[in-house]
């Protein structure tokens, strides 16, 4: 059974309490203060420990979601467009789904605890960074939702990250990467508004998402390929917490990596 499956048949042992456990509360009307200790420190995590990494991350992201959302002073509607694709990329509906909404819209709220839910996001991740840049890969997809990234926007993104401990040169190459991604996945992307012809990928945005230049060797364009497929592999992601539901979002970023590797393999001939 899903860590959601779990939650919903009231198996709350793995719960979390702090702010987190106080947004999904309200949402789910239940007290689900059970404090914040518990999770092992090794890389693997027990069944009950992974529940529980799940629960913070889907609550997190969904709320800080509506907190940027909210940052120039107005939800857009190409913001609220974005936010209900990713509740649909993670086949969300019934409870689940309204519960996501809930959470984007308790984001929205002036009195959004935005830094106390960042604290205890990190504590439940215990830094796995790739788990905690996968969350920042989405915020990003939902502050170029509107085809631009406000200054208001880019200000609190910065403050998010370095409020999770990733550096700002991280940022921004994950920043490039949301940019021009979705040309390689046929999606609506960062980059362009909605309604506008979606152009094909260049070979320079195939470099843009494996984080090289065109002067790179080609040693380390193989080594920059496998790293990043081994940080997005859906699987391993998952083993660190993140919800299944979004093992689609992670598979998705594995085929657009690999098809930007075979622009740049093609056009070195190797």
């Amino acid at each position: 059974m899903s860590w959601w499956g779990k939650l919903a048949g009231s198996a709350f042992g793995f719960m979390l309490g702090g702010p987190l456990g106080a947004l999904l509360g309200a949402v789910l009307g239940h007290n689900l203060d059970k404090g914040l200790g518990g999770l092992s420190h090794d890389e693997g995590l027990a069944p009950g420990e992974r529940e529980r990494v799940q629960t913070a991350f889907f609550t997190a992201t969904f709320s800080v979601m509506g907190c940027i959302a909210k940052a120039d002073g107005q939800v857009s509607k190409d913001e609220i467009a974005l936010a209900k694709a990713v509740m649909n990329e993670m086949d969300l509906d019934g409870e689940m789904r309204q519960a996501a909404i809930n959470l984007f819209n308790q984001g929205k709220e002036d009195d959004f605890p935005l830094d106390d839910v960042l604290d205890q996001f990190r504590h439940e991740c215990h830094r796995r960074n790739t788990l905690i840049q996968m969350f920042i890969e989405i915020q990003l997809q939902a502050a170029y939702a509107d085809g631009r990234l406000d200054v208001a926007e880019e200000r609190l993104l910065l403050q998010i990250c370095e409020t999770l401990g990733i550096p700002e040169f991280v940022f921004r190459r994950l920043e490039r990467m949301i940019q021009v991604e979705g040309r390689f996945g046929g999606r609506s992307a960062g980059g362009r508004r909605a309604g506008q012809p979606a152009s094909g990928p260049t070979l320079q945005d195939a470099y843009a998402i494996l984080n090289i230049s065109s002067d790179t060797s080609d040693a380390e364009v193989k080594r920059a390929y496998r790293r990043l497929l081994s940080q997005h592999h859906p699987d391993k992601l998952v083993s660190k917490g993140l919800p299944e539901e979004m093992m689609k979002m992670a598979a998705r970023k594995t085929h657009e990596i690999r098809k930007a590797y075979e622009k740049v393999k093609g056009s070195r001939g190797f």
